[in-house]
């Protein structure tokens, strides 16, 4: 009993310490900012506390612990809550739904690992891809909550794999072996899905969204195909991740959605580089966020910034706003830093900071199509190095199609290079005043690419200090005043900058 009251005081004053950290460490950061931002503060909690295993848990892996967590969430919540403590061990479980006023803590060596089992995740209602939808509810959930936290330095794995279609060409010869001899379906002898209801939901599917499926019968027959970001928290106000490892998503890792106040400090965020949609943070239609020294390293973007899909997002009406990234990594995926493509109630104020990019296929990703409407701008880049990016370290895509800028350049796509404007309206996305600052890449394919609209051109884009080593040279289509100031670009073919259907850009 003795040895229990030490573990847990020691725990408590982890908790303590990181929760008292001043914020003002971040003042350096913010001091930075050039728009007017709110600053993010951590939630405090009650000091009341509870051990997982105190309810009936056993960290063996084998033992399904999902009514202890639920049960010990509620007895924090009827105390006013506090933190839930998951010592070391595996913990194996289903859902778990958080509440208002809980700190999930896992401590160094614990590991919850989320079941296998797609039967134990009921359908439930939320957005997805930009859109009202329904999916499976995701391992880790929360709506409508204030002060809520996962922290620690354990690990969070979604055991993603027993969800994920797989593509040949994007794994080992014995990684598609492990997968495929042990069951599932072909759609085509490249491309295997984990379960025949997977195929079924992929036939009745645009960019992973389900039309013209009704009945609940209908719905179900297609629920191995409804993955669930691993992460939800959706209208939650003063959020926290700290330290945590969260890997292996059964489709986007973190998902706040329309959140206010949220920090995101030294979390591991991993995927399998084969992983679809496996982005490592969506940050969609919130307010007041920083991420902070953290590390993505995932099979999709990295941190990505959304506001909801056409018609959906419009509705909403939800930009993202006051958004601080600073001191971040990013390793294998489809973008470092990513805007859209579903920004349709838009974007604002966004600095980012002091990142690198390893091996990423895009370093500074924005994307997005005719029919999307919103408006980015606004948006401070500097201080970023890349390295080993296939495509261009800078994109701008108003052509955006689902496919990632590698598949594109592989398939030999091209978007014409004139195009016949059209009618602008609520649905025609805008990118304009967009500064990049202090930027050094070196070894891209392409030094830099904007491809904007006839009727909405790119717009007032600021480069200053960059330094890249490419194969081509820069494209700029269809833009409008854009400055390069002291753009270096060393490029082995071609012509370093090439200005096509494009107004007032300086060199």
């Amino acid at each position: 009993m003795k040895r229990l009251f030490i573990l847990l005081s020691v725990s408590l004053l982890a908790i303590s310490c990181l929760q008292k950290k001043d914020v003002d460490s971040y003042a350096h950061i913010y001091a930075k900012v050039p728009f007017e931002v709110t600053k993010v503060t951590k939630p405090v909690f009650p000091d009341n506390k509870v051990m997982l295993k105190d309810f009936g848990a056993v960290g063996d892996g084998i033992t399904l612990c999902t009514d202890a967590f639920a049960k010990a969430i509620d007895a924090l919540t009827a105390n006013g809550g506090g933190h839930l403590i998951v010592p070391t061990g595996v913990w194996l479980t289903g859902p778990i739904v958080l509440k208002s006023n809980i700190n999930l803590h896992v401590e160094e060596g614990a590991i919850i690992l989320f079941s296998p089992d797609v039967d134990m995740y009921p359908l439930v209602e939320t957005s997805f891809e930009g859109l009202s939808t329904r999916r499976c509810q995701s391992p880790i959930s929360g709506r409508g909550l204030t002060n809520v936290a996962i922290t620690g330095k354990g690990a969070i794995d979604g055991s993603g794999h027993a969800w994920r279609p797989l593509k040949k060409g994007k794994v080992t010869e014995g990684v598609w072996k492990k997968f495929t001899s042990k069951r599932g379906v072909f759609k085509r002898p490249d491309y295997w899905f984990p379960y025949a209801e997977t195929l079924k939901g992929d036939t009745l599917s645009d960019m992973n969204v389900p039309y013209g499926v009704r009945t609940e019968e209908e719905w179900q027959s297609i629920r191995h195909f409804l993955r669930p970001v691993m992460v939800s928290l959706v209208e939650c106000k003063n959020v926290w991740l700290q330290g945590v490892i969260f890997q292996n998503s059964p489709s986007w890792n973190l998902h706040p959605l329309m959140c206010e106040n949220v920090l995101v400090e030294e979390v591991q965020v991993r995927n399998p580089s084969y992983a679809q949609n496996g982005d490592g943070i969506d940050i969609e239609s919130c307010k007041n966020v920083l991420v902070v020294n953290s590390s993505f390293d995932v099979g999709d973007d990295g941190i990505c910034l959304k506001s909801g899909k056409d018609a959906d997002g419009r509705k909403r009406g939800r930009a993202c706003e006051n958004i601080v990234v600073y001191g971040c990594s990013v390793f294998a995926g489809h973008g470092g830093f990513v805007v859209g493509s579903e920004m349709s109630g838009g974007v604002r104020n966004v600095f980012v900071d002091k990142c690198q990019f390893l091996g990423t296929d895009v370093g500074l990703r924005f994307k997005s199509k005719r029919g999307r409407g919103g408006v980015v701008e606004n948006i401070w880049i500097q201080n970023t190095s890349m390295m080993d990016i296939a495509t261009e370290p800078v994109t701008f895509n108003l052509y955006y199609g689902g496919k990632s800028a590698v598949e594109v350049l592989e398939s030999g796509e091209t978007v014409p290079v004139e195009v016949a404007p059209m009618p602008v309206d609520e649905t025609t996305p805008c990118f304009r005043n967009i500064y990049i600052e202090n930027i050094v890449c070196s070894g891209a394919r392409r030094a830099l690419y904007f491809n904007g609209l006839p009727e909405m051109p790119i717009e007032n884009v600021h480069l200053k200090n960059l330094e890249i080593t490419s194969e081509l040279g820069a494209e700029i289509i269809y833009s409008r005043n854009v400055t390069l100031e002291n753009v270096k670009i060393h490029n082995a073919k071609g012509d370093a900058v090439n200005i096509m259907f494009s107004e007032n850009v300086k060199q």
